[in-house]
């Protein structure tokens, strides 16, 4: 089975998580519209240099604003934008917003 990842004991041989550095910075951003881009790149774990790249890309792409408020940035998000991905171009980012902006549930109770 060579070329395959196997899991055992220790889980996966690779190190993945379901979002992108794009959506990331999105969501630090909409957490906190008025935090300095060296504050998002330790967030998502990225450098500064990468995080100016990406919300470089998220504002060419429609997706946020960047406006100067004094000597800082202050971003204003657009919620309608489509995902890019064709498996989810009919949806908004605006629902991955609202999924990602409440406290997070609760775990269920196991009987």
């Amino acid at each position: 089975m060579s070329g395959m990842a196997t899991t055992g004991e220790k889980g996966s041989t690779r190190n993945w998580t379901f979002l992108t550095n794009h959506a990331h910075v999105l969501l630090a951003i909409a957490r906190d519209p008025t935090a300095r881009l060296r504050d998002v790149a330790g967030e998502v774990g990225v450098t500064e240099r990468a995080a100016q790249a990406i919300v470089a890309d998220l504002e060419a792409g429609g997706y946020l604003r960047r406006t100067r408020v004094g000597r800082r940035n202050e971003y204003t998000l657009n919620p309608a934008g489509r995902f890019r991905h064709p498996a989810e171009a009919d949806r908004q980012v605006g629902a991955l917003l609202a999924l990602f902006a409440d406290e997070p549930a609760e775990p269920a109770e196991r009987p």
